[in-house]
Formats: C-alpha cells, sequence, structure tokens
C-alpha cells in the first residue's frame, strides 16, 4: 500500500468566497506526527476540514487515503471519514450516557454487531488511553484532561488510518497536555498519520514532530527553531 496517506498539488483553499490558502503542495505519510501552527484565522481548521472533506478545495490536485477530493461525492464521504478520528477542542461526548457507552454508540453507528468483539475493542481502546476503569463515568464526572483521553479513545475505536487532531490541549494545563501529546505520539509510533493544529509551541520541543505553519495564506513546511531562544 502507498505509505503517502495525504497529498495535495497546488491546492487552493476559499472559505465564504475569500481566498483562505493557496498552492499548498504538501505530502503526508503513515506514521508521521505533523504540527501545524499558525495565529489564529491563518487557515489551520481550514486546511483540516478539507481533509474530511467539510470544505471543498478550489482548485488543484487533493488526495486523502486514495479518494480524489476534486471527484468525491457525497455519498461517499462517509467511506472516508470511517478511515479518519477526528479529536476537537471541546470534546463533542454525550453527556446523556456513560463513557462505556459513549464508545458503543461509535461502534453501532459504523457498523459492529457482535457484542463480544464491542466489549473487546472498547476495553482495548479504554487501556490504550490509560482510562480502563473509567467505563462507568459520565462524562461530567471526569476531568478536562480525562475527557480528551475518552474523546482519543472514540476517534481510534476503528483503527483509523489518519488522526486529526484540532487544537486538542487548547484548555488544558501543562501536565495533562503533556500526557495527551504523548498519546498522540504513541498513536503515530504504531502508524497512523497523525495531523494536530496547535498555539503552543512548547509541546513542539518536547514531542518532535514535521512542522508546517499557517501564514501569509500559505502552509509551507518549518523546521522548528526552539522558542526558548
Amino acid at each position: 500500500m502507498d505509505n503517502c496517506l495525504i497529498k495535495y498539488n497546488n491546492v487552493n483553499i476559499r472559505q465564504d468566497g475569500l481566498m483562505v490558502l493557496e498552492d499548498i503542495s504538501i505530502e503526508l505519510n503513515a506514521g508521521d506526527y505533523v504540527y501545524i501552527i499558525g495565529k489564529v484565522g491563518t487557515g489551520k481548521s481550514s486546511f483540516l476540514k478539507t481533509v474530511y472533506a467539510e470544505l471543498k478545495i478550489d482548485s488543484g490536485e487533493a488526495s486523502v487515503l486514495g479518494f480524489d477530493l476534486n471527484r468525491i461525492k457525497q455519498k461517499d464521504v462517509p467511506a472516508l471519514r470511517r478511515k479518519l478520528g477526528i479529536v476537537f477542542q471541546d470534546f463533542q461526548l454525550l453527556t446523556d450516557r456513560n463513557v462505556h457507552d459513549n464508545l458503543m454508540f461509535v461502534l453501532k453507528a459504523t457498523g459492529w454487531k457482535d457484542k463480544r468483539e464491542i466489549e473487546e475493542r472498547i476495553n482495548e481502546v479504554l487501556v490504550q488511553v490509560g482510562m480502563q476503569n473509567k467505563g462507568y463515568k459520565m462524562p461530567n464526572e471526569l476531568s478536562g484532561g480525562e475527557q480528551q483521553r475518552i474523546v482519543i479513545a472514540r476517534a481510534i475505536l476503528n483503527k483509523p488510518e489518519i488522526l486529526i487532531a484540532d487544537e486538542p490541549t487548547g484548555n488544558l494545563d501543562v501536565e495533562t497536555t503533556d500526557y495527551i501529546v504523548g498519546l498522540l505520539h504513541s498513536i503515530a509510533e504504531l502508524g497512523t498519520l497523525v495531523v494536530m493544529t496547535t498555539h503552543n509551541l512548547n509541546i513542539i520541543d518536547k514531542f518532535p514532530g514535521k512542522v508546517y505553519v499557517c501564514e501569509n495564506h500559505s502552509l509551507k513546511n518549518k523546521e522548528f527553531i526552539n522558542c526558548s531562544e
């Protein structure tokens, strides 16, 4: 299988008629850990939205997991998204059910039927994120860091080839941030492409990866320089 999971060539992205990013050429591979940095409003989230086909590209060539983003039909978007895991800053857990049932809801919604397999997979991901004893808890009984771990567990339930994390540590303290980014790094080490937007430059020093910066309508690879220098 081709190791390149996201490939953009001379891509322009518009939103609400305005040019957000232009002439993007980027190739991201299985197992890469990728940071996208930049000020608010420079296009980080817009780029991610094109990856999971919420926002169409304006021009150029783009493929994600073999799906041609110029030609993808609306009916095929769910098939693309089933191969992706998405972690948002605001959790979006279902507040009327416990952790276990949040995860079970996703598995059933994506076609899992065997009860034993469902239970095994839920247990596997909870162990992976260090939350194996929290399945009975309601979301409001968890700290912000614990909720984000459950969101990551939810995102990896179907063993996605790409994990997208949009500002996943924005509301977390330093210690919890380090844990979450370390967890995402461990997922990349297992072969998943992880793409993370962040404002927190300190974590790039602690947890190295490929760095791309959004500025002046461009998305460019940047050799990261220690921000304390």
